[in-house]
């Protein structure tokens, strides 16, 4: 089993709020047209849980990546 961690985003779930944008350190989200929270830059993130720790509605998390992926 990896150790990796991989950050998921259920966009269903996001209600546009911006605070995982505004505390991500490394800018890996952004607020698309519909206002909602995307991952921009995946290559950039550090894997800190800022975003997961201040979202309000549970929609951005660190999940274990999953083998082979």
């Amino acid at each position: 089993m990896s150790d990796q961690k991989q950050l998921t985003l259920k966009r269903e779930w996001c209600k546009g709020c911006g605070i995982c944008v505004a505390f991500c350190p490394t800018k890996v989200l952004i607020m698309d047209t519909d206002y909602k929270c995307t991952i921009d830059n995946i290559d950039a993130c550090i894997k800190c849980g800022l975003c997961e720790l201040r979202c309000p509605d549970y929609a951005i998390y660190l999940k274990e990546a999953e083998d082979g992926k």
